[in-house]
């Protein structure tokens, strides 16, 4: 595992992209991140001339790719992690710096975002040391509220509808926690863009929000790029709420014993597999989840069902993070 904050320039030389590739290289910020890409990403905060944290480069990959039966190959390696689809393209991460892409033929870089900005990404900031949640994040007054849950249960819908309360985002789809004091585990920013269904979408109206065109007929949600209403500071994490379907609007703690299997449950990592953590690694991110669940507030949301009522989630929320303890990662029940 290489240290979070470690330059490429630290790290052997990579073969070049391919010869028959000329791209402009833009540089990005993300997850406290300077990421210089081959591949176009508005999504992505733009970023001065400095040395790239991560680099992203098109060119080919001397892997096998998936054919149409298949559609997918992952594979994962002590310093390398390959993870290829067939309409899309591969991507090989390397030493937690490099993702070199090959995108399938036809595929614009739209596309290749999607993976490239959800698990490309999310495996990377894994192996940089950070923990990743499969989850959304709102700062509230200076407070972090995490939310996860199953799909559709509603992760970006109370986020949303947090935002359009006056909040701002941290982070969508991946939550990267940087945990270097165990204490104070901190959520890292990542960019401002927020993923809606379309029902969603019509009920919670984002000021300042420009919807980009639908990446794919398969992909369901649409991507909001947020002009304001974004947090670029880190935020210590005052609580992870489960967010489940109810007949009430309820917060209810869970002890430790239910809140590290959620924590386990919606890390990023454990959606590959065991063999996306082997040898040491499997033990690291236990200790991770185990930190996380024992130093914040865990606890399960019911949201109610129908989107006309998401309001009073938000009050609840706002009137349980005013409650927390000003010092980060302090359990309470």
């Amino acid at each position: 595992m290489m240290p979070r904050n470690q330059p490429i320039a630290a790290y052997p030389d990579h073969p070049p992209a391919h010869a028959g590739m000329v791209r402009e290289r833009r540089n990005y910020r993300a997850y406290g991140l300077t990421v210089a890409s081959d591949v176009a990403l508005p999504e992505l905060e733009p970023a001065g001339p400095a040395v790239a944290d991560v680099l992203i480069a098109i060119g080919t990959i001397d892997m096998p790719k998936p054919s149409p039966e298949a559609a997918t190959i992952f594979r994962f390696e002590p310093e390398r992690q390959y993870l290829a689809w067939h309409a899309v393209g591969a991507f090989l991460i390397s030493d937690g710096c490099r993702i070199d892409v090959e995108p399938a033929p036809g595929a614009d870089d739209a596309l290749l975002a999607f993976p490239l900005l959800g698990p490309v990404m999310a495996l990377l900031l894994h192996r940089r040391g950070l923990l990743v949640l499969h989850a959304s994040a709102i700062a509230v007054a200076g407070k972090g509220a995490v939310f996860m849950g199953d799909k559709g249960a509603g992760k970006s819908t109370t986020a949303s509808a947090l935002i359009r309360a006056g909040h701002e985002l941290l982070t969508d789809d991946i939550v990267a926690l940087d945990l270097t004091n165990s204490d104070a585990p901190m959520i890292v920013p990542g960019f401002p863009q927020i993923k809606l269904a379309a029902d969603a979408a019509a009920a919670i109206s984002l000021a300042k929000a420009e919807v980009r065109p639908q990446v794919h007929p398969a992909i369901e949600k649409m991507q909001h790029r947020l002009h304001g209403a974004f947090s670029g500071d880190t935020v210590p994490v005052a609580r992870i709420y489960v967010l489940e379907r109810g007949q009430t609007a309820e917060i209810t703690p869970l002890p430790g014993i239910a809140a590290l299997p959620a924590i386990i449950k919606f890390s990023y990592v454990t959606r590959f597999g065991r063999a996306a953590l082997s040898g040491d690694l499997a033990a690291v991110h236990f200790r991770h989840c185990s930190g996380i669940a024992n130093h914040v507030g865990v606890c399960r949301l019911e949201v109610l069902t129908g989107l006309d009522r998401i309001g009073e989630a938000v009050e609840l929320i706002e009137t349980d993070l005013a409650a927390r303890s000003p010092k980060a990662g302090r359990r309470q029940p």
